[in-house]
């Protein structure tokens, strides 16, 4: 495709897989029209969370960015290009160039802000073009299909499309109670509970609360916020800071809210076993 800045590309659909095979076809579509790259994996519990809220948000900028979801397992010199660590990771391509936005799950408002900010950051550097659905353009896309779902984590999923996340967790619950060891139910429940503790909070107002390391309930806001957006090290240390002098109450809090945070980034991602490891040097 040759660039021509403001004009309408056509593409069989505004929602694409990328594959190690065409993904260099995206790079250069996004020199025409931001492209959002959504990485993720068919184990992946907040991957199925996150994709309905970031192919909804995609329908309603009409046109003005695409999506790309890469399944890493199937696509691995993708993910490696990326250097994924934790899945879901969000990026941006904006005129050929990376923009890393997050990792892990969001509220749906902010994802449309997300897709709000790479859109301006787009008409700034200049790709001002639209797609449209038509005949021609990139060819082979298709949504990834997702794997079957046990039925109560189906009745979580359909809560979270619908934005009913006070339901999907009811749903976790229920399969928890049916199998505790059921790890994406776990995991599935501690990504809702984030964004229910998140939903009506005023972003503006969280952060003003980092400069009051003393009030516990804002330090737990902030963390919250800090994961949201991608930002785990920062999560986990403010936490972990915290906790070295706080009581022994304020201490049972830190770990329970840690070890949810373990479960929405993932048990096995390097940064949960280091913040682990000081979790424990800390407890003993």
């Amino acid at each position: 495709m040759t660039e021509n800045i403001g004009a309408v590309v056509e593409v069989p659909s505004l929602i694409a897989e990328g594959t190690d095979a065409n993904f260099v076809d995206f790079v250069e579509l996004s020199k025409q029209v931001p492209v959002i790259v959504d990485l993720w994996a068919t184990w992946c519990e907040p991957c199925k969370q996150l994709s309905p809220l970031l192919e909804k948000a995609i329908a309603e900028a009409d046109g003005a960015v695409i999506l790309v979801t890469v399944e890493v397992d199937a696509n691995p010199e993708v993910a490696s290009a990326f250097q994924v660590q934790s899945i879901p990771t969000v990026v941006a391509l904006i005129g050929g160039q990376l923009a890393p936005l997050f990792q892990g799950a969001l509220p749906e408002a902010q994802v449309k802000e997300t897709i709000v900010r790479v859109v301006e950051a787009a008409v700034a550097n200049g790709v001002t073009g639209r797609a449209r659905v038509g005949e021609s353009g990139l060819e082979g896309e298709e949504l990834p299909t997702k794997e079957d779902l046990p039925p109560l984590h189906q009745e979580a999923f359909d809560a979270i499309e619908r934005a009913d996340y006070a339901g999907a967790r009811d749903a976790y619950d229920r399969a928890l109670v049916e199998n505790p060891n059921d790890q994406l139910a776990r995991e599935g429940r501690a990504q809702v509970n984030l964004i229910l503790r998140l939903q009506g909070k005023s972003l503006a107002d969280i952060r003003q609360a980092a400069a009051h390391p003393a009030d516990l309930s804002a330090m737990l806001d902030v963390a919250d916020l800090d994961l949201s957006g991608g930002h785990v090290d920062d999560a986990f240390d403010r936490l972990l800071e915290v906790f070295v002098t706080a009581d022994a109450n304020a201490r049972n809090t830190l770990r329970e809210r840690l070890l949810e945070m373990f479960l929405v980034v993932g048990e096995t991602d390097p940064r949960v076993l280091s913040a682990r490891t000081r979790l424990a040097s800390l407890l003993f």
